[in-house]
């Protein structure tokens, strides 16, 4: 090859990278979308509000949060898989959205791993077994008593199918030998308001959904689906120490941007969304809620995103449930 071809290969390379190095420099300059594929006032969705508020004054852009509520949270997850690359919308998932939804949905529209970029880990959503208040059972070994007596009359609610409320049920019954009806709901907001209105029976829920009305005394918990109790909520013992093991089930969260997003975007806002969480205010209102936080960066959460996938599919596979 020739110096003089050579050289226009290079100039003809350079200019096909410009306008996304270009872009990268001057990235923020119009408001961004950040999708919450849930009702509002969900724990997820305050979640991502903490966020939003704060990378609105670090970046000097509005942070627009957009509840694309259905489908298990795909309606909104397929969006943000088909939006425009340019890093102006972004999306905070979980284990279901960018995980179970790929094989309890039979067409989610997207793949979870292929058509999204880490920007990073936050935590989990420990879960909490909690009952109407009126529900004749006050420990674990009750409830599964209650429950083998008549199976299937006792219902549970879930965050939808494929959610981790969801599927953290379905191992319990599977690890307990029970059967109840599951009763799907488009998000916590609206089980939790069953729960107290008494229609459902029992909901293993997101610490975050149910925190505060366990405290104020509109539900009862049962038990954490975690290895050890949660610093906010101390008073609740794990399944294991009620001799129930194999049933600890914590959902994962995690912020996505569309996968062809240039990679200089992404970096600005894997690192921006990242220092917002680690700001003591940021970090004590997510904690407040019950959330465990632990952030992962995108090259320490990509493994552990391939991981999770494996591990709730064979869980999926076990229970039995089939796509929708």
């Amino acid at each position: 090859m020739s110096l003089t071809r050579r050289t226009t290969l290079g100039i003809i390379a350079g200019a096909a990278f410009a306008p996304a190095i270009v872009r990268a420099q001057t990235f923020p300059s119009k408001p961004i979308t950040l999708v919450v594929p849930y009702p509002a006032g969900g724990p997820t969705d305050a979640i991502a509000r903490f966020v939003a508020q704060d990378l609105s004054t670090s970046i000097g852009q509005n942070v627009l949060v957009d509840n694309r509520a259905g489908a298990s949270g795909a309606v909104g997850t397929r969006a943000v898989a088909k939006a425009e690359p340019d890093g102006y919308t972004f999306i905070f998932g979980n284990n279901q959205t960018h995980g179970n939804n790929m094989f309890l949905l039979k067409e989610p529209g997207y793949d979870a791993v292929k058509d999204f970029a880490p920007l990073c880990g936050v935590g989990a959503f420990e879960h909490a077994f909690v009952v109407r208040n009126d529900l004749p059972a006050k420990t674990i070994a009750e409830l599964i008593a209650l429950a083998k007596a008549d199976p299937d009359k006792l219902n549970y609610g879930s965050t939808g199918v494929g959610s981790g409320s969801h599927l953290a049920m379905e191992l319990f019954m599977q690890r307990t030998g029970i059967k109840m009806t599951h009763v799907p709901f488009r998000g916590a907001a609206p089980l939790v308001q069953e729960i107290i209105g008494g229609r459902i029976d029992i909901a293993n829920s997101t610490l975050p959904s149910v925190l505060e009305l366990i405290n104020a005394g509109s539900m009862r918990a049962l038990a954490l689906a975690s290895p050890e109790r949660n610093p906010r909520a101390k008073d609740i013992p794990t399944l294991r120490e009620q001799g129930v093991s194999n049933a600890d089930a914590d959902s994962w969260a995690a912020f996505f941007a569309p996968a062809a997003v240039p990679q200089p975007i992404l970096d600005t806002l894997s690192k921006a969304v990242m220092a917002s969480i680690a700001k003591p205010a940021v970090t004590e209102a997510i904690l407040k809620l019950g959330f465990t936080l632990k952030v992962r960066d995108p090259a320490a959460f990509k493994p552990y995103h391939l991981q999770e996938i494996a591990t709730w599919k064979q869980i999926i596979a076990d229970a039995g449930v089939k796509p929708e």
